[in-house]
């Protein structure tokens, strides 16, 4: 019998997922970067990014750089610890 428990519902969005992974192997990644790398809309980036901040799983810093803003995000410790206890989870579901 599979034990889904485990598994974090914070990360069951693909463009959550996404976020995510590229923030585990980047430390600051800004706004435009991570729209074209996920291939997703302003506001769809905005909500789930909002969503991740909320449970303290990423930190959005915002700034302007000369006169324009600038959105960058970056993994917490708790969000990177979350993270692995998901993706070890899913391992864990498919038996590696």
């Amino acid at each position: 019998m599979l034990n889904i428990s485990q598994l974090n519902k914070e990360f069951e969005s693909r463009v959550r997922l996404g976020v995510m992974s590229v923030l585990m192997v980047n430390d600051w990644v800004d706004f435009n970067e991570m729209k074209k790398l996920l291939e997703v809309t302003d506001g769809n980036l905005a909500s789930h990014s909002s969503a991740l901040e909320k449970a303290s799983y990423i930190e959005i810093k915002k700034e302007f750089v000369g006169k324009k803003p600038k959105t960058s995000y970056r993994v917490t410790n708790s969000g990177r610890q979350a993270f692995t206890e998901h993706i070890n989870a899913l391992e864990k579901l498919l038996g590696k």
